[in-house]
């Protein structure tokens, strides 16, 4: 008997450091960590030992005659992974993590991490597990409760990929690390203060906007954030008194990554469905109230090159009480697209993709249930209404192939209209500026190398300054591609401290708990947090759910404070 890695794979990588016979793939060094949607295990390799199962840390490994009925195809999906890629087992070739020494007279090293995500966590653990006792990490976010889109950014009903903050929380226990949770850098301390009390800085806050999509109508009321409508419906407290007209009968989204599929799908699950997992209260009374029962999901380019992973994509149909729409049209592929398709380049994840639209595309659809519409080669040329969206101008594309021969969208004379009363904008999170530090705005990145922060400006280096995650590499991979992100981030970081980076004098930490304590008293730490995160699971299995979210910061702060 196999074991095998289901739709929940997070990419943490944890399993592959137990493996005892190294049959989970791609490792973190392998080049298609990168791109992977999920990892891996060789049916014939593995001896069965379960050694994954308990290191896996949002449950998604099971024993072959264990799988669920949703999950039974993962046993064809992981042994089709190796007929690509065949299992190559090289002992010799793991490089393990530098430590980080420092010289006894100037321990301990003292480190920032601003963000309290996954990435930031990551970084946090790489930090202590390189420094050991000679270093402390000190987290700062701006809001009262950690763990970034983990919490506010995971689609409600995908709770398996939630647990992963059990890891998270395991992690910031050790006693190196501390919280200032609620503190805003940049309000109640500045970077320069940062610095003053650090060692180093490593910026983890993520990318927090959306990009826009550039053409008229688009800041119409009903035109939407897809990344706010996500925060919306998790319990993000910027966002929770947010309201959306759910009120006509379609939404219609914009782009075709995952984070569109999470929508749409949040957009037609059934309200009572929804109730069992630990989505807001306010999104699901709102919910409740809906009239939407089509949501068409656009993709401007074909369906080879959807952004949408492939387990994504079959989730879709665990969906109960809707239907998955694909215009066959549109999966005629262009002779570059399906050049690609058929050759050794062609990502392993990308035929699947292919294989479930077409068997979407078969389906009789019945007109009495809810839908989700995948439409392909379409652009929005506008979007108007009187006052507010009424409408999306739809062109229709045609792949071209430009002179390095990648493929892009070029608009034809066809054009057609999809009413609508919500717009939602999903092409992509971005990055914003951090004060005091330089900036690419056209990737929306802090600009570095390997993690470590580079001044275009001055050509070098801004010492003792470092990124991770997102706002490092930009707004790609998997909750788990953070620790490989995080891993390289503090690499540099270790090169700089062998290269004298704690030689220089800091404040400590009691200094730095000092002056927080005079700006912003209500900060708040893990053990406080914990009152919180207590309350909210309290209250979540007094009514069958996994938790319920507090979305009031003054309440949350009250509740960690005890003083509610």
């Amino acid at each position: 008997m196999t074991y095998v890695i289901t739709q929940a794979c997070c990419n943490d990588t944890a399993c592959v450091d137990v493996c005892p016979v190294d049959c989970i793939r791609p490792t973190a060094d392998d080049e298609l960590f990168a791109t992977t949607e999920q990892l891996y295990i060789e049916p014939t390799t593995c001896i069965d030992c379960g050694a994954c199962v308990d290191a896996c840390p949002v449950d998604a490994i099971f024993p072959e005659d264990q799988l669920s009925e949703e999950n039974a195809k993962y046993t064809q999906i992981n042994a089709e992974y190796f007929d690509k890629h065949p299992l190559v087992v090289d002992w010799d070739s793991f490089v393990p993590p530098s430590p980080i020494v420092v010289p006894k007279d100037q321990a301990p090293l003292r480190v920032a991490v601003v963000g309290a995500g996954p990435a930031a966590t990551y970084a946090a653990e790489a930090v202590v597990t390189q420094g050991g006792r000679s270093v402390e990490v000190d987290i700062f976010d701006c809001l009262p409760s950690p763990w970034g889109l983990a919490r506010a950014g995971v689609a409600p009903d995908h709770q398996g990929t939630r647990i992963i903050t059990d890891t998270f929380e395991t992690i910031v226990r050790k006693p190196a690390i501390a919280a200032h949770l609620g503190v805003e850098v940049g309000t109640h301390i500045s970077h320069e203060e940062l610095l003053a009390h650090h060692h180093a800085v490593i910026y983890a806050v993520g990318a927090s906007t959306d990009r826009h999509l550039g053409v008229p109508g688009e800041d119409l009321p009903g035109s939407v954030s897809a990344t706010d409508f996500v925060a919306w419906y998790n319990g993000h407290p910027d966002h929770a008194g947010d309201v959306y007209d759910l009120s006509g009968e379609r939404a219609v989204v914009i782009g075709n990554g995952n984070v569109a599929l999470d929508v749409a799908r949040v957009l037609v699950t059934s309200p009572d469905e929804l109730a069992k997992t630990d989505i807001a209260d306010h999104a699901l009374a709102a919910l409740r109230q809906s009239n939407i029962r089509e949501v068409v999901v656009l993709g401007r380019r074909g369906p080879v090159q959807a952004a949408f992973t492939s387990k994504e994509l079959m989730g879709l149909d665990d969906v109960p009480g809707v239907d998955i729409v694909v215009d066959p049209a549109d999966l005629e592929l262009d002779e570059h697209s399906a050049a690609f398709l058929a050759s050794d380049e062609c990502p392993f994840p990308v035929p699947r993709k292919i294989e479930w639209l077409r068997e979407y595309a078969s389906r009789t659809h019945d007109p009495a249930r809810k839908r989700i519409v995948l439409r392909f080669l379409g652009s929005p040329e506008s979007l108007d209404g009187d006052g507010r969206v009424e409408r999306v101008n739809v062109v229709r594309n045609e792949l071209v192939a430009d002179e390095s021969g990648r493929l892009r969208a070029q608009a034809t004379d066809a054009t057609s209209a999809l009413e609508t009363g919500l717009v939602l904008r999903s092409i992509g999170y971005r990055g914003t500026p951090v004060a005091g530090l330089p900036f690419d705005e056209r990737r929306g990145v802090i600009p570095n190398e390997a993690g470590r922060v580079v001044d275009p400006d001055r050509d070098g280096p801004v010492e003792g300054v470092y990124v991770t995650g997102w706002i490092k590499r930009g707004p790609t991979g998997t909750l788990g591609t953070n620790k490989k992100c995080a891993g390289e981030t503090v690499e540099k970081l270790a090169e700089d401290v062998k290269a004298g980076l704690s030689g220089r004098p800091v404040e400590s930490r009691e200094a730095l708990d000092k002056l927080l304590a005079g700006r912003c008293p209500d900060a708040v730490g893990f053990d406080e947090w914990r009152l919180l995160d207590q309350a909210e699971t309290a209250a979540g299995k007094e009514s069958g759910r996994p938790r319920v979210k507090v979305t009031d910061v003054q309440v949350m702060i009250d509740i960690e404070k005890g003083r509610s």
